[in-house]
């Protein structure tokens, strides 16, 4: 059974039938200005119109990208390049994804990561000094991908609004929220951003799409040349059936949202009581606001890679930590934030449900887990 879908998700069969004639019938090129291009526009302009109404935005604010790596470089990067004359000066935090840390690490090594909690939560009260006259942009992600911890993002837009008005200056909120669909709420008015990543293949769309909101006055600047495409931020030709589907699926995901949030919660629940039931196990996260779909753990005497590979064996798939550093064998970067020490941080793993999770799934977790546990506990003490 699949309980790794916050590493991906697959792609709902209306996103398939959506994309289909984009392939081989309406596949014209959207800058043509012939019968094929204009029916490839058209449905460019339909994708974006759907996705800005999804986010409260404007579909001039919406940037269609390649990966939602794509987008938080692009975020990032471009915000910096814009307003390089002004300052250099970018906050963050230690639990990020890669995709935004490694961006901001690049960028300078003078900006600030924040610490976090024992639950994974910035600390507002450093991010509130940590601002300066020289700070042009706040980035941090909506809830962690990694052990579901929800971010107060509307509290540090206050915060930075209050800043604003201290320091007669602007100051830009990127808030990565590629983890966040189907299970938060995800307008753009409501959380106060000015700019909002996401990924499709996170959310039942098709890998390789990403979106960029740009709340409309944002300073941005390209960081990747070669055409006038999405107002030049983002050359190339459209991908329309991925855009197509991308579309669709956060559709959707939106409508899906009131039935199977609290389904997956309570499987969530089940799964987080029944795991806990084996000795020496902790819950990583928040223990409340953390996402829905979410339930991660540090299981002492174990190695993650190892259980991993047994749960593969009893046909179950999960992880350990976030599924882009997983093949690495140093600990979890979120894991070490939230003080968890090194030995123990490789003893972690995630399972993360999706809409077609059963009670019935969980049922058989419980039961293999900790027989799977035990093995490697013995092994380890050289018992076979």
């Amino acid at each position: 059974m699949y309980l790794d879908y916050a590493a991906t998700t697959p792609v709902y069969p209306e996103v398939v039938e959506a994309m289909q004639p984009f392939w081989q019938v309406k596949f014209g090129n959207p800058s043509s200005v012939h019968a094929w291009g204009q029916e490839a526009r058209v449905a460019i302009d339909e994708a974006r119109g759907k996705v800005a109404g999804f986010l409260g935005a404007e579909p001039m604010e919406v940037v269609f990208v390649g990966t939602t790596t794509s987008s938080t470089n692009l975020a990032i990067q471009g915000v910096a390049r814009a307003l390089k004359e002004k300052g250099n000066h970018i906050i963050t935090s230690q639990v990020e994804h890669h995709a935004v840390l490694d961006v901001v690490k690049a960028l300078s090594d003078q900006n600030t990561f924040l610490p976090v909690d024992k639950f994974g939560v910035v600390d507002l009260g450093i991010l509130e000094k940590a601002i300066s006259e020289n700070t042009i942009l706040v980035t941090i992600m909506y809830a962690n991908n990694e052990v579901g911890t929800i971010q107060p993002i509307k509290k540090i837009s206050e915060i930075l609004k209050a800043k604003e008005k201290k320091l007669n200056t602007k100051i830009y909120f990127h808030v990565d929220a590629a983890a966040a669909v189907g299970w938060l709420d995800v307008n753009v008015v409501h959380l106060g951003v000015d700019l909002l990543t996401l990924g499709a293949h996170k959310f039942g769309g098709p890998k390789g799409a990403g979106i960029l909101y740009v709340k409309k006055g944002t300073p941005i600047k390209p960081t990747v040349f070669g055409g006038h495409h999405e107002e030049g931020l983002w050359p190339g030709t459209e991908a329309v059936p991925l855009v197509v589907g991308m579309s669709k699926a956060l559709e959707i995901s939106l409508a899906r949202e009131k039935t199977v949030k609290p389904k997956v919660k309570r499987l969530r629940d089940q799964l987080i009581k029944g795991v806990l039931t084996i000795p020496k196990t902790e819950l990583t996260g928040h223990p409340t606001k953390r996402l829905a779909d979410i339930a991660s753990f540090i299981i002492e005497g174990i190695e993650g890679e190892a259980t991993l590979l047994l749960l593969s064996d009893y046909g179950i798939a999960a992880s350990s930590g976030s599924a882009c550093t997983s093949g690495q064998l140093k600990p979890s970067h979120v894991l070490l934030a939230i003080g968890i020490p090194a030995e123990k941080a490789h003893g972690s793993i995630r399972f993360s449900l999706g809409p077609e999770t059963s009670p019935k799934d969980i049922d058989y977790v419980i039961q293999v887990l900790p027989r799977v546990v035990e093995k490697l506990r013995r092994l380890r003490r050289g018992i076979k």
